[in-house]
């Protein structure tokens, strides 16, 4: 039983839901700013994220398997049904259990932002299983961090925002900007790692089309670009006397730990990179975190 829990959550790949939770945590504290937060659409947007990130990774690791492209004895993390520790139709079925439970929870939203959610929520579904099956799979054809932008940085915070506050946010669109580049940064982390053994299955991710060079250098601009969006927030702050010492720590705090995970990513190779999965990750959860604290108590 012990050993099924593991196997488990490594196909969770717990790892990477900083990405979805963090896109919901802005646009609450973006709300909790603009004093209009609501606890239980905010709730249930985080339920509705989680899982629809969960049944992305099932996805990706099943389709991936139907397709070939992971072997036995990867570089990245294990995965449970290439190495035979879950059956493929398990794995499937669980997929869109799993996908199913978010939609469902995607419907309790409807009372908060109205029925022309269902459109938005089968976009979002369809996002899931085009990531990486379908007539043109985009993590395929170096699309994968276009999908990551769009569907866990710029949809999860405007829209959560939207059902939260009942409206749109010109700070909602900045901040979802913020997310969706440090977003893109966990999916080149994930590549980086795994170019060679998507080179070798024919897995045009960016990183194979343009090299580790140049993903490492984007990599680090996007650190950057991901904080300068941010700057009317400090600059509304200052005018309307809410400036704070949060203000100038949190941008200067994000970005000391993601040139730190930066310079590491330069310098290793292989498994040595699976760490830094994670680091990205918790860079960005912490900022969020902090950001989320900050505005709610500018």
């Amino acid at each position: 039983m012990k050993k099924e829990l593991k196997i488990w959550i490594e196909a969770i790949r717990l790892r990477t839901l900083p990405v979805s939770v963090s896109g919901v945590l802005m646009a609450m504290g973006v709300a909790q700013w603009d004093g209009k937060f609501k606890w239980m659409p905010a709730l249930l947007c985080l339920a509705f994220a989680v899982l629809a990130q969960i049944a992305s990774n099932f996805a990706n690791e099943y389709y991936d398997y139907l397709k070939g492209t992971d072997k036995a004895g990867r570089v990245g993390p294990r995965r449970g049904v290439t190495e035979g520790d879950i059956e493929p139709r398990t794995l499937r079925n669980v997929t869109f259990a799993t996908l199913a439970a978010s939609l469902a929870i995607g419907c309790c939203l409807i009372p908060y932002g109205g029925w022309w959610l269902v459109p938005v929520g089968a976009f979002i579904a369809l996002g899931v299983l085009a990531y990486s099956t379908g007539p043109y799979p985009l993590s395929y054809h170096g699309l994968g961090e276009v999908a990551v932008f769009i569907f866990y940085g710029l949809i999860p915070v405007n829209f959560s925002y939207y059902v939260i506050a009942g409206q749109f946010s010109p700070l909602a669109l900045l901040a979802s900007l913020t997310i969706a580049f440090m977003g893109v940064n966990v999916l080149l982390v994930n590549n980086y790692r795994d170019v060679d053994d998507d080179r070798e299955a024919g897995k045009r991710t960016s990183v194979v089309i343009f090299g580790r060079k140049p993903a490492a250098a984007a990599y680090l601009i996007n650190g950057f670009m991901a904080i300068s969006f941010l700057a009317p927030l400090w600059l509304v702050a200052a005018l309307g006397g809410r400036i704070s010492v949060w203000c100038l720590t949190i941008p200067v705090l994000y970005l000391v730990m993601h040139i730190a995970t930066w310079n590491k990513l330069t310098h290793r190779d292989g498994a040595a990179l699976n760490p830094l999965l994670g680091a990205t990750a918790r860079n960005m959860l912490i900022f969020t975190i902090l950001m989320t604290i900050a505005l709610s108590v500018l």
